[in-house]
């Protein structure tokens, strides 16, 4: 057995994790210089045992969690950020590929006919809907209301 062996184990000995046999007890009996750091290491365990254990402050655990979880948070955030711009950029990139292939085919007068199309048939939408507007957004308003109610009143039950 070699010396980097023998003091890679010291701490575990000292700390009564590890226990000294064969080859290791071997070496520590022959060794001067190994036995003498289990003997420091030894006597170091002893006086951290003799220590008093520091408690710990009120709140300690309470705060640290909310440390951590603010911490996980926040990269959670960047990570959506980065993953919303990345989105963007390939949603813009296929339309700008659409644009440049209807572009380069010629169909942007056809596109064009379209878009007009779409645009009167909006408006012939808008004009029939328009009616009935009203009790769609009484319906909305009150749907919308009800809804903050029950939450009002759920939100400190913390089910």
């Amino acid at each position: 057995m070699y010396c980097d062996e023998a003091l890679d184990a010291v701490e575990a000995v000292a700390a009564g994790e590890l226990a000294i046999e064969g080859r290791l007890a071997e070496h520590y009996a022959g060794c001067r210089d190994c036995a003498a750091a289990l003997a420091q290491a030894r006597r170091l365990e002893q006086l951290l045992h003799q220590r008093p254990v520091p408690h710990a402050p009120a709140q300690f655990t309470a705060r640290t969690m909310a440390r951590v979880r603010r911490a996980r948070w926040r990269s959670e955030q960047v990570f959506d950020l980065g993953f919303n711009v990345a989105i963007a950029i390939v949603i813009l990139a296929l339309l700008v590929g659409a644009w440049a292939l209807l572009n380069r085919t010629g169909l942007t007068s056809v596109s064009n006919d379209a878009v007009n199309l779409l645009a009167a048939a909006t408006v012939a939408f808008a004009q029939r809907v328009a009616p009935a507007l009203p009790l769609y957004l009484g319906a909305t308003a009150l749907v919308v209301t009800a809804l903050g109610i029950w939450w009002w009143a759920e939100r400190d039950v913390g089910i």
